[in-house]
């Protein structure tokens, strides 16, 4: 069952919402960090496969060491966020698919048995999930700022050792300072991209 939201949650959720490039000296509590987690995991993904792995570099310690595998543009946004997921997904899913689906047993022989059909729907639903979990972000007061301005091969060497997890991107979250915000970019109307048959 779903019901709509008013105006003002779709100006949090869309259309005030700001890829933010400063952030505010606010900190962001581990317990914000696991309520997002908790909001975001109810979103669905094909078979509930839940390829998304997430790092959060939170300390600034982790910050720092993360600031150093990006491109120079994203240095001081990874440094003074509140928090940066690190998000990945596992190439290899489906090996929990007998738990997160299992209602039907042949589902992880839908993967295991197709690494091109695997790798797709790991990329396509752990950025979906990446999506959700920015989303979640907001609706808990929190500014997000995505990139995709790094070293996979340094990030999944020093946050997913191992190869099973591939880097997918890197989203700052925190307080967002206005500062830091450039012009509105314009966005498409309906027609220009869309039709309906």
């Amino acid at each position: 069952m779903s019901t709509s939201l008013d105006d003002t949650a779709f100006d949090v959720l869309f259309r005030d919402a700001r890829s933010q490039n400063k952030w505010l000296d606010k900190p962001v509590s581990e317990e914000t960090l696991k309520e997002l987690y908790d909001l975001m995991k109810w979103a669905p993904t094909s078979a509930n496969c839940f390829p998304i792995r997430i790092v959060f570099a939170h300390s600034q310690a982790e910050k720092d060491r993360l600031s150093t595998m990006v491109m120079d543009g994203n240095i001081e946004k990874v440094r003074s966020a509140g928090a940066v997921a690190i998000m990945g997904y596992d190439t290899k899913f489906f090996d929990h698919l007998p738990e997160l689906f299992p209602h039907d047993e042949t589902a992880r022989s839908w993967f295991a048995d197709a690494p091109d059909v695997a790798e797709a729907t790991a990329f396509r639903n752990s950025t979906l999930q990446g999506a959700y979990l920015m989303m979640a972000a907001r609706s808990l007061g929190l500014d997000c700022g995505p990139l995709s301005g790094f070293d996979p091969a340094a990030v999944e060497a020093a946050y997913f050792p191992g190869g099973q997890i591939t880097a997918n991107f890197l989203c700052g979250l925190g307080y967002g300072d206005p500062e830091g915000l450039f012009g509105r970019s314009p966005r498409p109307d309906f027609d220009k991209f869309c039709s309906i048959l």
